[in-house]
């Protein structure tokens, strides 16, 4: 029988997708993968996972494995997430102490957002290795910017992260950032005894902050990035450097569909499953094939970040007076705080209506414009778009997943980060990489029309960045990363060992 690894991913498709990925690469050199996801997350694993033989699925309930108090404790009531962290860590030991020891798992790949079930995994003797979704630079630069003393940065000063590459040094522009809207640090409370109940801060980190990867690290084994040697060898270098421990690109773990499909459009429709959309991938395509080579502006923010309410009309007033084809995607939530919301009715011919008291809308925005622009409510074919040949430029959050995406298929970038580890992808591909522009230098203040309007002009007329961008997309031309290929072998070898 095959030796088994566990996957715990954290919630939400950004880490769920490539931890999928993960798993069936793992599989591919014979050894049998469990996900083990919350119950909550099933319905968001794909059924083509299941065609994949030495990849099981393990629910860990979210609902019924904690145990009652006991009348008259005075234990304090729990946070709901400190409730679900439990709850996890209780159904995962009972999962453990359920397997004979001879049939326990080799080895347990533990998302970085779930690092504090390390201590589960230490208590049945099973070593664990930390692995980040994001990107080695977001990483990399975090930790680095924290130990220069950022907050002493005078307003010209350009000030070089030592062991990092001189064209990521820290300018006063990477400081200002859009005012945090996450909750304050949770006090009192705690997990029954013996349990972790996860990471007692909430948010993203502020530059300065003292970044929490260390300390996972210290906990495990090695480390695993969603990323690869020849795209982000130096970063990845400065983190082996500095956990002491063995660190691995094994991505980027986007669906095996997209290698296979350098030089083509991809369909989305044969590699995720297609969400509820005002917009069919047939009509995306129909409208796409109907624009001029590099002409259309891709937009999108992800399912879970955005602008803000007061900027979103800004946007929208920028687009309307732009002459440029686009594709903008908006969720039903967007300008809200919180997670997605679930779409509403569909008008014949019309967008989705967003569900009441729900996100902003551009209402007028379709019918000004005509054809040269095609808003998409909902879920959108992004892989699709990115690869097809009218697209010309991607406004975007710069998530690591999206961000790799479009550096795939050779999109330059406007960038507008939003929250925590985008701040630092967004500098890598303006600083580093250099196929982006900054929509403004300073997102402590309210993104504008006349920002946007420039920063498209700017990135839609640079034939050079496009020149740059089909530049760096070509170390993905060839598949799988071959550096990629080499990590995963030697993290066989090294749990072998």
């Amino acid at each position: 029988m095959s030796a088994e690894i566990f996957v715990v991913p954290f919630f939400g498709q950004g880490h769920l997708f490539p931890c999928m990925e993960l798993c069936k690469h793992i599989s591919s050199r014979n050894f049998k993968v469990s996900l083990v996801i919350s119950s909550d997350l099933a319905s968001s694993v794909p059924s083509s996972l299941r065609d994949y033989p030495l990849v099981q699925i393990h629910e860990v309930s979210s609902s019924d494995v904690m145990p009652p108090s006991e009348p008259g404790s005075q234990s304090y009531p729990l946070h709901p997430h400190d409730r679900l962290h439990s709850q996890i860590a209780l159904g995962i030991e009972k999962l453990l102490s359920d397997c004979p020891s001879s049939s326990r798992p080799v080895c347990a790949i533990l998302d970085v957002m779930m690092n504090w079930l390390s201590d589960s995994f230490q208590k049945f003797q099973v070593p664990t290795v930390a692995f980040f979704t994001s990107g080695a630079g977001s990483i990399a630069l975090e930790y680095a910017i924290g130990k220069v003393n950022p907050e002493d940065l005078k307003p010209s000063e350009i000030r070089l992260l030592p062991g990092l590459p001189d064209d990521v040094a820290l300018t006063p522009s990477d400081l200002k950032r859009r005012p945090s809207d996450h909750p304050p640090p949770l006090v009192g409370g705690g997990p029954p005894p013996d349990v972790g109940a996860g990471p007692r801060m909430r948010g993203p980190p502020k530059p300065g902050d003292h970044p929490p990867f260390l300390e996972h690290a210290r906990k495990t084994n090695a480390t695993m990035i969603n990323t690869c040697d020849d795209l982000e060898r130096p970063f990845i270098e400065y983190i082996a450097k500095q956990t002491g421990k063995p660190v691995w690109g094994v991505g980027p773990l986007v669906p095996d569909h997209y290698w296979k499909s350098a030089g083509s459009i991809i369909h989305d429709r044969l590699v995720r499953t297609n969400r509820r959309s005002n917009a069919t991938e047939d009509e995306v395509i129909q409208w796409l094939d109907s624009k001029q080579r590099g002409s259309v502006l891709y937009v999108s923010f992800g399912t879970e970040v955005g602008p803000t309410m007061e900027e979103y009309p800004q946007l929208a007033a920028a687009l309307d007076s732009s002459d440029r084809p686009f594709i903008w995607v908006i969720q039903p939530n967007a300008g809200k705080s919180g997670p997605p919301r679930p779409l509403v009715s569909k008008q014949p011919g019309s967008h989705v209506e967003e569900e009441e008291g729900g996100g902003y809308f551009p209402h007028g925005l379709d019918s000004r414009v005509g054809a040269r622009g095609l808003i998409i409510c909902g879920w959108a074919p992004q892989l699709l778009i990115l690869s097809h040949p009218s697209t010309g430029g991607f406004l975007s959050h710069c998530g690591w997943n999206s961000t790799v995406e479009a550096i795939g298929r050779g999109v330059p970038f406007l960038v507008w980060p939003i929250r925590g580890d985008q701040y630092y992808d967004a500098k890598l591909v303006v600083d580093h990489f250099k196929v982006g522009y900054m929509i403004s230098d300073d997102l402590s203040q309210m993104v504008k029309k006349d920002n946007i309007v420039k920063g498209i002009e700017r990135l839609m007329n640079d034939k050079d960045m496009k020149s740059r961008a089909d530049s760096l997309s070509t170390m993905f031309q060839n598949g799988f990363p071959r550096s990629s290929e080499a990590a995963l072998d030697a993290f066989i070898r090294y749990i072998n060992q």
